[in-house]
């Protein structure tokens, strides 16, 4: 499933259809804020090209995070805010063709990832959530979002992440269920973060944790009916990376192909 005809119209009209192309959308670790740069004379163009990429996020999990991140500065975008949504463009020429395959033969067993970036926003310093939900070899489900709140330890970001995707994958389960797709086992779900595992395990409330409670019980009580067995996975590994920051090239690439995102034209550069 690829949108690459909506991907080169947004190029040609940008003027970029010949331009040098990047590796990855966004500059590793990569901040932006709402005062740095001088503002754009044109802040409907910025708008208007924004507003295109989120409709290119249908296809492109591998653009969503850098997308979230533009979209945040709609009211007033500045020149190092334009210059971000070049660099995606420029990924963009080097991938046009890039979207989701879905294979013919699927085993139909639900898995996920979950992760945070902790405190990742300068200004307000909530955290990105981020979560990515496959059925067999299928990315199905992903989400980023910054949370509402602002979360006082790692351990409580990655834990209102992975309460997060237990509701996406309790609500997928009825789908499929309703589609006559039972899952018969356990579904994996993977994060990175040791203290969100055991907390889960044992959920041990005290002074540190007693303000996510309730995520703790909605984790516990898909645990225990069986929903759901979680996992610990390497950071390298972790998927819901690319959903949670801005990752260098090496990274980028890897999680990127493990997403089961493909470009099934051929190449239109090739390596510099």
């Amino acid at each position: 499933m690829s949108q690459r005809k909506y991907a080169l119209d947004i190029l040609q009209d940008s003027g970029l259809l010949g331009a040098r192309p990047n590796k990855f959308p966004m500059e590793q670790n990569l901040k932006l804020t709402p005062t740095d740069g001088a503002l754009l004379n044109d802040a409907i163009k910025y708008r208007r090209l924004v507003g295109k990429l989120i409709y290119l996020t249908v296809t492109r999990p591998d653009i969503v995070y850098s997308v979230l991140a533009l979209s945040q500065f709609m009211h007033q975008p500045r020149k190092p805010h334009w210059d971000a949504a070049i660099r995606i463009l420029k990924y963009i020429e080097g991938t046009p063709g890039q979207g989701l395959l879905f294979p013919a033969t699927n085993n139909l067993a639900l898995k996920a990832f979950c992760d945070s970036d902790w405190g990742g926003c300068r200004v307000t310093r909530r955290s990105v959530i981020g979560y990515c939900v496959f059925l067999g070899n299928s990315l199905i489900s992903w989400k980023s979002k910054k949370q509402a709140n602002v979360s006082r330890s790692s351990a409580e970001a990655e834990y209102r992440a992975m309460a997060n995707t237990c509701l996406e994958l309790t609500w997928l389960c009825y789908i499929l269920q309703d589609l006559k797709v039972p899952q018969i086992a356990h579904t994996p779900l993977f994060c990175d973060n040791q203290a969100t595992l055991y907390i889960a395990t044992n959920p041990v409330f005290h002074e540190c944790t007693k303000h996510i409670e309730i995520d703790c019980h909605i984790i516990r009580e898909k645990l225990q009916a069986g929903m759901i067995s979680h996992s610990h996975v390497s950071t390298r590994f972790q998927l819901a990376d690319v959903f949670t920051k801005a990752l260098g090239k090496d990274q980028f690439v890897a999680l990127r192909d493990k997403l089961g995102v493909h470009d099934i034209y051929s190449p239109t550069w090739g390596e510099y």
